[in-house]
Formats: structure tokens, sequence, C-alpha cells
């Protein structure tokens, strides 16, 4: 552990207040709000109008077959 203290490379260039360092922060808000922002969008279940329109044709769909199946009798 001693040693590696005692390395060449000098780890200061990583503090926050260097422009390494700043950059380390700002990727990691974007990184850290780009997951949140997925967390949210998956957890409220918003359809695309894709989608939609993918469901309402798979129903009608099926309630065609349903009506081929059986028939109303008049």
């Amino acid at each position: 552990m001693l040693i590696f203290l005692n390395s060449s490379l000098d780890l200061n260039i990583f503090s926050p207040n260097e422009p390494i360092g700043i950059l380390i922060l700002f990727l990691g808000l974007i990184f850290s709000s780009l997951i949140f922002y997925i967390i949210y969008s998956v957890s409220t279940n918003k359809e695309s109008v894709e989608d939609k329109k993918i469901r309402t044709k798979k129903e009608t769909l099926q309630k065609e077959k349903i009506g081929k199946l059986f028939p109303k009798k008049k």
C-alpha cells in the first residue's frame, strides 16, 4: 500500500479543483441523470404512438378471429 502512494503518478490531477476532475464530475452528473431518467421513463410505462397502433391492430385481429370461431346466431 505504501508503494502505491509513493508512485510517480500525481493523483492531484483528479481533484475537483483541476480540469480533469471537473470533467469527471460533469460526466458523472450526466451519466447519473440519464440513469434516473431511464428508470423514471420505464416506471411510468408510457406507450409510443406505434406501440398503441400495434396493440389496437392485434386486438381487432383477435376480435375478428373470435368472431369467426363463435359466430352469432340470428
